[in-house]
């Protein structure tokens, strides 16, 4: 690795990303050969714009206060490039003599990365291209997990016990809907917040599995029969058999992104949820939340493990530049119980293409994890893990009230 670097972030910002992007650039600066690191403000949009920091001249003390602060510190964009747009950064990069690029982002950002790599194989430019993965929905493919789940399925978890414990003071159907359009693997982290059987989650539906109205509200209404009370997790992007989004059948509007995709978020499903079960069950204490932003980049609530995997896939993915003679994405590979190791993979490999939940973490009924699930995920949500403890049912006999 020679010369100049240039690191970016995009898509949705994580309570860790900044790790990656910190781990990405005390390591390129390590090097004597490597001349200025630079990162680009907002993603791609800022390097077409040429918007730039000099991060070769900032202190390593506060860089690594940014490490541990959540959300994306050079800020982040929604812009999917096509190949026209892919261009420009190429012939901007170029400009500018950048040798290295590390892109830290999900799907569209690995997508990105491949494309400007071909370009510059077009152009016979020696530019290195490495994708540095991160995302809260955890649906990159080949990678064990993403950098960024862990601590959003912390924050689930932990956001989940205390709804539960709220719902069995005052019992009553409770509806929490969390981010996930294709994977439900944010929705099902739900499950980690359980700890005695009849603790809510009781009910889990994510995308993975057909949504049906009718059979919803037969869950519910038994669930309430059986408990007094129902605690439901809902992934925003639960669809129909045909793949229609729920949020799109029961909404009477529909908002849509600039890449034109359905609105999920807002807190309409939430809404329409709970206005079905109250009219259909005729419960009356229902109320629905929809976590939205709140879950990508929480402070206070962090996994060490999440923190430590992200900066090593900056480190990594510098180390792939200087020593390798490829582009690609850095995976992570688990290899024990708990330890895990780094590979690059061929952006080819990565690129355009997203994970669900395998079968095996869905328990039979649809509505539920498996062991295995809980046995994947709990060692990514780190140490201090909050409990919850109850009261003995050491009950006294009534006098007046008998029989």
């Amino acid at each position: 690795m020679t010369g100049k670097v240039l690191v970016a972030q995009g898509g949705g910002p994580t309570a860790v990303i900044n790790q990656s992007l910190v781990g990405a650039v005390l390591e390129s600066r390590k090097f004597r050969s490597v001349e200025k690191v630079y990162g680009a403000l907002h993603g791609v949009r800022g390097i077409v714009d040429e918007d730039f920091l000099d991060l070769t001249q900032e202190t390593t003390h506060n860089l690594e206060l940014v490490g541990e602060t959540p959300s994306s510190g050079l800020g982040s964009t929604r812009d999917k490039p096509d190949a026209a747009y892919c261009r420009e950064i190429f012939t901007v990069l170029q400009a500018h003599g950048i040798d290295n690029f590390f892109y830290i982002g999900g799907n569209d950002s690995s997508d990105t990365v491949r494309i400007v790599a071909e370009e510059a194989r077009k152009a016979d430019y020696a530019l290195r291209c490495i994708h540095i993965p991160k995302t809260i929905d955890n649906d990159l493919v080949i990678t064990d997990h993403c950098p960024g789940y862990p601590s959003a399925a912390r924050y689930v978890a932990q956001a989940f016990m205390g709804a539960n414990l709220d719902n069995a003071a005052l019992p009553g159907v409770y509806i929490g809907v969390v981010m996930g359009r294709h994977a439900g693997f944010l929705t099902a982290a739900a499950a980690l917040g359980k700890k005695f059987p009849d603790d809510g989650p009781h009910l889990i539906y994510i995308p993975e599995r057909a949504f049906d109205e009718d059979r919803f509200l037969a869950d519910v209404k038994a669930t309430f029969e059986r408990y007094g009370r129902c605690v439901i997790a809902v992934s925003e992007g639960i669809a129909d058999k045909d793949g229609v989004p729920i949020a799109t059948k029961l909404a009477k509007e529909i908002e849509r992104d600039a890449h034109g995709n359905v609105q999920l978020g807002g807190g309409a499903l939430a809404d329409l949820l709970t206005e079905i079960i109250k009219r259909k069950l005729g419960i009356k204490r229902v109320r629905g939340d929809t976590f939205g932003y709140i879950q990508r980049s929480f402070v206070g609530c962090v996994s060490d493990v999440d923190q430590r995997e992200a900066r090593e896939v900056g480190e990594k993915a510098v180390q792939y530049a200087m020593f390798g003679d490829r582009d690609g994405s850095v995976t992570i590979h688990r290899t024990g119980w708990y330890s895990v190791d780094y590979h690059l993979t061929p952006l080819e490999d990565i690129a355009g293409k997203t994970k669900v939940m395998p079968d095996e973490f869905i328990a039979d009924s649809g509505t539920d994890v498996t062991d295995a699930f809980r046995l994947y995920l709990r060692p990514l949500l780190g140490r201090g893990m909050p409990d919850a403890f109850r009261l003995r049912g050491n009950t006294v006999p009534k006098i007046l009230k008998k029989g």
